[in-house]
């Protein structure tokens, strides 16, 4: 059981690259900020990860890779701070820092 994600939730790849939502589902809120699901997108900006020729390059896009099992909103499980994502193109996790304290699912 975690905290659900919501839009306003502090997530950063392995390398300090902010990571936001980029699409969120606006029917459901939580700390009146909407919520993520696993059907969500996720962008990475400032990822500090070398370019090509000393690594694979900055993260770009982070895929959750699991989100609740009872709980879902629009028909997709809802993201909780259990959930983990893979970054892409370099295959790193990501680091849930903050998020809201009241709503738990499972």
């Amino acid at each position: 059981m975690g905290n659900i994600l919501h839009a306003g939730a502090t997530i950063i790849c392995q390398h300090a690259g902010q990571v936001q939502p980029a699409a969120t589902d606006p029917r459901v809120k939580v700390s009146q900020q909407a919520i993520t699901t696993l059907s969500n997108t996720y962008t990475v900006s400032g990822c500090t990860n070398p370019p090509p020729n000393v690594n694979v390059g900055p993260c770009v896009t982070a895929q959750f890779m699991s989100g609740a099992t009872r709980v879902k909103a629009g028909g997709s499980p809802v993201l909780t701070r259990d959930s983990s994502a893979v970054c892409a193109p370099t295959g790193t996790g990501v680091n849930i820092m903050n998020t809201q304290l009241r709503v738990k699912a499972t």
